[in-house]
């Protein structure tokens, strides 16, 4: 009987990949699982975090350990400005990071992969998927789990929910110092970041994944409101999908019991 590949290192340092030119030149960390064998065929999975948060956090670390244990690849990476990659987090857009996923991606992966975006990630990953369908790529996409995904959360979530004074002081000084509940210090949201979500829209067109996805979403989750997921599901056209609401779930979903579920989703997209 052969064995269960062990799970490597968590704390294991990150490799770096350079990406942009110039001024926009930025160091993006990542770490890379190869398949056990090698030459496994089966898709490998890919981690999308969440606005402001870091490829070292409960989710991301489990669906690594999960790989490992099944004999999969498994990438997982921070945007510029967050975790270990370089770049502030003030200078961030969808579009930087979008052109960062891709970059990591095309990279550091082979084959068919499974896309699991939490939150922001959900955004990414749906546009990474659009991105390499228009260059002819979307065989890469193996399927999606998406966690509390925050499509167009610039400007269905976050603007709406401004007020008077936060949108004017992002309009007349470029940005506005947002509370944090995960966090002690305030960060920026900029009017380059609410600007250029406005380039990345999806809602109001057909939304496709290229394969199956199954959606993850808290009842009780403040920041993305169950009522999003809804809207996204009526997006998906052409794709499976699966939407499950957990109850007494909030937006990061990283209790025990929520990680099981992700992991057993992603068992049933793969």
């Amino acid at each position: 009987m052969n064995a269960t590949p062990s799970a490597p290192a968590i704390d294991r340092p990150p490799d770096h990949l350079r990406v942009g030119q110039g001024a926009q030149g930025r160091d993006v960390a990542f770490r890379a699982l190869a398949a056990q064998p090698a030459d496994a065929e089966k898709p490998g999975l890919v981690w999308l975090g969440g606005f402001k948060s870091d490829m070292t956090g409960t989710k991301a670390t489990a669906l690594e350990q999960h790989a490992a244990r099944a004999g999969r690849a498994c990438l997982r990476f921070d945007y510029s400005g967050h975790g270990e990659s370089g770049g502030t987090f003030e200078e961030g857009t969808i579009s930087r990071w979008l052109e960062e996923a891709l970059a990591v991606f095309r990279l550091h992966t082979q084959g068919p992969q499974i896309l699991v975006g939490s939150s922001m990630g959900g955004w990414i990953a749906l546009l990474l998927a659009r991105e390499l369908a228009r260059a002819g790529e979307q065989g890469r996409i193996a399927g999606m789990v998406l966690i509390a995904p925050a499509v167009d959360f610039t400007d269905t979530l976050m603007w709406p929910n401004l007020s008077d004074e936060a949108r004017r002081e992002i309009e007349t000084t470029g940005k506005w110092l947002r509370p944090s509940q995960y966090s002690p210090e305030p960060y920026p949201i900029t009017k380059a970041l609410i600007d250029d979500g406005k380039k990345h829209l999806l809602f109001g067109g057909e939304i496709r994944t290229y394969g199956p996805v199954h959606i993850l979403q808290g009842m009780l989750d403040p920041d993305v409101p169950w009522r999003h997921a809804l809207v996204l599901v009526e997006h998906l056209a052409d794709d499976p999908a699966v939407l499950s609401f957990i109850n007494d779930g909030d937006h990061r979903l990283s209790r025990d019991e929520d990680i099981e579920r992700l992991l057993a989703a992603v068992d049933s997209v793969a």
